[in-house]
């Protein structure tokens, strides 16, 4: 088990910063990597990296198809580029250039999705990706990953630099809620576990880690022991753990931040299913569209909180066969 902090809040820096700093620092050792943006760079938090690397920041405006085909011509040289725009654009806008210049040509390119699902807040529906997951995850040798805190980002980063291939990191902009302690270390494709607990597995990522923590502290108070882990690495996502804790807990909750069909639910119901079928409830977006709203709002609006997770892990229980 990995440690978490005695108290879970508000982080006083933004993801975003974290990102640039990490990156910049990387890039510092490796002349390798460059970036590219799309008039997004103040947004996205890479300005820095322009300012510092100006010969390896490249904006091409408005035009993210074009931005990604560059990215794996790029790759194709021997650079290794990290493509930055809003999640729905890093995702349905330039889906084929992902899939063919990207992914069939198998080249080294990593691609970030900033503000996922409701933490793109104002910005309204039409930027709200609660469906990029869905569609990502059917392209063969993707890795999808969603960092939780900064703790948790910066032990990623340096992990997806070194590795080869195509990346999606669903990366929200401003400030998460930090859950790890500072210096905790993740391996890419295996899951953390957070929390013990024998009658339910609630099986979380992204924002809805925290969540998933305060349902687990609700159910403890009637009761009722959760485990809780963060499935940060969602392709490929890590089978063995989802098998021994639904094996030892008999009853599975998931929670995300985005759409239930084709995310992290529809994930992990392929890895019961296939294995070891156990009562299963899925928290996340019910197949509708996003609007525009504060994140506290829309996480009510569409059933992401910690009391919905806790009544999901109950009917879960209540399944269980006697």
């Amino acid at each position: 088990m990995v440690k978490i902090r005695e108290e879970i809040k508000a982080e006083t820096i933004e993801m975003r910063q974290v990102y640039c700093d990490s990156l910049i620092e990387a890039a510092i050792r490796d002349p390798k990597i460059v970036t590219i943006d799309c008039d997004l760079s103040s947004s996205c938090g890479t300005k820095n990296f322009g300012v510092m690397f100006p010969e390896r920041a490249f904006n091409v405006g408005i035009a993210e198809q074009n931005g990604c085909a560059m990215a794996g011509g790029l790759a194709d040289s021997g650079l290794k580029p990290f493509f930055h725009s809003f999640a729905v654009f890093s995702s349905r806008r330039i889906y084929d250039q992902i899939f063919i210049s990207c992914a069939y040509a198998r080249q080294n390119v990593k691609i970030v999705g900033c503000d996922p699902g409701v933490t793109a807040e104002n910005n309204g529906g039409t930027h709200m990706a609660f469906e990029d997951v869905g569609i990502l995850r059917v392209i063969p040798e993707i890795t999808i990953v969603e960092p939780t805190d900064t703790t948790m980002l910066k032990s990623l980063l340096p992990q997806i630099i070194d590795t080869d291939g195509l990346f999606y990191i669903r990366l929200m902009r401003k400030k998460a809620t930090g859950i790890y302690e500072e210096g905790s270390a993740f391996m890419i494709g295996k899951a953390a576990e957070l929390m013990t607990g024998n009658d339910v597995t609630i099986i979380a990522a992204g924002i809805e880690v925290a969540e998933a923590i305060k349902a687990a502290e609700q159910l403890r108070a009637e009761g009722i022991t959760a485990r809780v882990i963060d499935m940060f690495t969602i392709k490929p996502i890590d089978k063995e753990c989802i098998l021994r804790c639904a094996g030892e807990t008999g009853a599975v909750v998931t929670a995300e931040n985005g759409n239930i069909i084709g995310g992290l639910g529809s994930a992990v119901a392929e890895v019961l299913s296939e294995n070891i079928p156990v009562p299963l409830e899925r928290v996340g977006v019910k197949d509708c569209f996003g609007q525009v709203g504060s994140a506290a709002y829309l996480k009510e609006k569409y059933g992401l909180t910690a009391e919905i997770i806790a009544e999901k892990a109950k009917i879960a229980i209540s399944r269980k066969i006697k």
